[in-house]
């Protein structure tokens, strides 16, 4: 009869050991589903941040052509300036020639005098 309690013994020990490893198991599979919510997680989170990217390229993009269009602005008001300083030298010039042409029609003019 020893042998048959060493038998029911060892049949309790298994049982309590498929217990223990069921638990095991069971706690296992609750941390691959805790592992999975957190991976969805954090897959929704990267999404939002490549959609945050993805706007701030866009931004950047327009941000770039609104630069460009800036800078087109400014040329074009630096050539109207340089337009604008041409076009006062060649005002100036003018006058210096009409008060010439003036003086002399004044001393023409003097011949004419009583």
């Amino acid at each position: 009869m020893p042998a048959v309690r060493r038998e029911a013994g060892a049949a309790k020990e298994i049982k309590s050991l498929i217990g223990e490893s069921v638990e095991r198991v069971e706690a296992g599979s609750a941390l691959v589903s805790d592992a999975g919510n957190s991976m969805q997680d954090i897959v929704g989170q990267v999404k939002r941040v490549a959609d945050m990217i993805a706007e701030i390229s866009a931004a950047a993009v327009e941000q770039t052509s609104g630069i460009g269009q800036v800078n087109d602005a400014v040329a074009q008001l630096d050539q109207v300036t340089q337009q604008n300083a041409a076009l006062v030298e060649e005002s100036a010039a003018a006058a210096e020639s009409l008060r010439h042409q003036a003086s002399r029609l004044v001393e023409a003019v003097q011949v004419f005098k009583l």
